[in-house]
């Protein structure tokens, strides 16, 4: 038992080790910010994205932590932070591979995006974390949109509409809707900004910031910064060969020299099997001992 014990153990580590630098990164900062709160060292009304202490009492702090929180111990808390441990980091892994600083502004961009979006009082919701990791699953949903998806065993549908599905099912579930839609737009004006617009026209609205690039240099993370500057160089290439609808049906990578990436993602490792049904038992222990019997979305 002890050894395997410390067979997983020594497994978890090295999976944690090997993730992309970004999404780990965020990943481990909202599972921080959980921890804390369940452990009551601050009140959900200190980091609450609130704009009238932001701008009255200068209380900025409140524009940056309302993307680390993705609500109290539940399962619903498990299923966000397993998406970014799969969609985010297959996106880094993938379609940004080598490109960090690019990831880095996608989720900068994508941040502001939702600021932008919850001053709107129709769209105002105290907490983004939930909407910036519906952004991750969006654009991963453009990049592979063929892949085949299989939700809870009961239904297989491709990936380009799984943003659309999980919103139904937070929906059946009880959960806010507003979150998930501001990710899908921030999501969608990221993908037209980057990919489709150019596709169409050949001029590059969206640029990764050389401060983005500086700081990830400086930071030492990631692979270095390719010499050019654009916000999705190889996918603008293909204007000049006329195979703009490319756009549309996505793009298709390997991952871990596979040649099937809907196969690739959908037949998780043994590992990842027991990460998930881990993760789902300690969840339930949880809700258990703080008293919660319900999905909460924030």
């Amino acid at each position: 038992m002890f050894i395997v014990f410390e067979t997983e153990k020594l497994a978890s580590a090295r999976y944690y080790k090997s993730l992309p630098p970004i999404s780990k990164a965020y990943g481990t900062l909202c599972l921080l910010f959980t921890t804390a709160f369940q452990l009551q060292l601050f009140d959900l009304s200190d980091i609450a994205l609130l704009y009238k202490p932001v701008f009255s009492n200068f209380q900025v702090w409140r524009l940056i932590t309302t993307f680390f929180f993705l609500g109290k111990f539940s399962i619903n808390f498990g299923i966000r932070l397993l998406m970014i441990a799969r969609y985010g980091v297959q996106l880094e892994k993938g379609p940004f591979e080598r490109r960090t600083a690019d990831f880095l502004w996608m989720m900068i961009f994508g941040a502001l995006s939702l600021l932008v979006l919850s001053a709107i009082p129709i769209f105002r919701t105290p907490f983004l974390g939930i909407s910036l990791v519906f952004m991750l699953l969006y654009v991963w949903s453009r990049e592979f949109p063929n892949a085949q998806i299989n939700i809870y065993g009961l239904v297989t549908l491709k990936a380009f509409y799984l943003p659309w599905a999980m919103l139904a099912l937070d929906v059946i579930f009880g959960s806010p809707l507003i979150p998930d839609l501001l990710g899908i737009v921030a999501g969608h004006l990221y993908y037209f900004l980057t990919v489709l617009h150019p596709l169409a026209t050949g001029k590059i609205m969206l640029r990764t910031p050389r401060w983005v690039n500086k700081l990830v240099a400086s930071w030492r993370i990631g692979a270095p910064t390719p010499t050019y500057n654009h916000a999705q160089p190889d996918r603008t290439a293909r204007v000049a060969d006329g195979t703009t609808g490319v756009a549309f049906r996505g793009r298709s990578y390997r991952l871990n020299d596979t040649t099937n990436v809907g196969s690739e993602m959908l037949d998780a490792s043994t590992f990842e099997r027991v990460m998930l049904s881990g993760t789902i038992d300690f969840l339930f222990k949880l809700e258990d001992a703080f008293g919660y019997s319900h999905l909460l979305a924030s």
